[in-house]
């Protein structure tokens, strides 16, 4: 997969706090395509915009 990073969120957000989820949706309401993926390595939420030829 191929994507472009937008955005990191730390993973150790306040309980009931999503940021990042909250980050791609309001992308996703500009006509992006962007979605929410843990980085393990560095432990942290990462917002990518996906290639839009991509399922």
């Amino acid at each position: 997969m191929s994507a472009k990073v937008l955005e990191r969120f730390p993973a150790g957000s306040p309980r009931g706090s999503w940021p990042a989820e909250e980050y791609a949706a309001a992308r996703r309401a500009e006509g992006e395509h962007a979605t929410v993926v843990m980085d393990l390595n560095s432990d942290s939420f990462l917002v990518v915009l996906r290639d839009q030829g991509e399922d």
